[in-house]
């Protein structure tokens, strides 16, 4: 297996907002440029253009460019410009929205290939919310805090966004739920937990991160510093 050499964050929600400035500014210096591609893909029936409004808007506050490619159905992520814009790409975001429709629209396509193609070749790889859900294996079900299968970039890894204000009843759910051989990690909004390449996650952004395992107290880790994951793999 390959190792990759990107850096990929998995962000909680609220991205494009005021508290994710220190989580933005390393993605960007990891990056190597002042660009950022944005899919607004999981926004596609709740204003899509408006999720690109607020990433151009954001990123140009902290002084880069942002631009969106408006990947919204199959037939766009099987599209080959837009293939290759991410190909071309060395940081891509995945904005939040609906899961279950980012995994029908990416799932086997073209453009998820350039995606990973992007992120093994040293490019930057953030998602947030639904994104950040689908990437990994198993994923989180928006429908009632069951799993489901998802992408699998990131293997025994399940992330639970909006962790600090999520109803009590869905988190439970996802915790009793949890496989044995899996992690689940609650993420704050405006935080991420990021690794570059296959080295320590690191604990970014403007709160905290909840690490949940079969059988063992949760711990909870605060920014700046790293969280073990156990057999959670980045997948090469």
């Amino acid at each position: 297996m390959v190792k990759p050499k990107g850096t990929l964050a998995l962000v909680g929600g609220q991205e494009f907002t005021d508290g994710c400035g220190p989580l933005d500014e390393l993605l960007l210096d990891r990056s190597g440029g002042k660009e950022v591609l944005v899919l607004p893909t999981a926004a596609a029936f709740e204003h899509p253009d408006r999720a690109v409004e607020r990433a151009v808007a954001w990123f140009a506050s902290i002084g880069a460019k942002a631009k969106g490619l408006m990947v919204l159905n199959r037939r766009d992520a099987e599209n080959d410009k837009h293939v290759a814009a991410v190909r071309a790409a060395r940081f891509v975001y995945l904005a939040d929205g609906s899961p279950l429709h980012l995994r029908s629209v990416i799932k086997d396509s073209a453009l998820y290939g350039a995606l990973v193609e992007m992120f093994r070749g040293g490019g930057v790889l953030a998602a947030s919310g639904a994104g950040a859900t689908l990437l990994c294996d198993p994923m989180v079900d928006p429908r009632g805090g069951a799993y489901t299968v998802g992408l699998g970039l990131v293997s025994g890894l399940a992330i639970f966004p909006y962790h600090g204000t999520t109803a009590d009843h869905i988190r439970e759910r996802s915790i009793d739920l949890l496989p044995a051989d899996a992690v689940l990690v609650g993420v704050d909004e405006q935080t991420a937990v990021v690794r570059e390449g296959d080295g320590h996650w690191e604990v970014v952004g403007a709160g905290g991160v909840t690490a949940y395992r079969k059988g063992a107290k949760p711990k909870t880790v605060k920014a700046g510093s790293t969280i073990a994951l156990g057999e959670a793999a980045t997948a090469g």
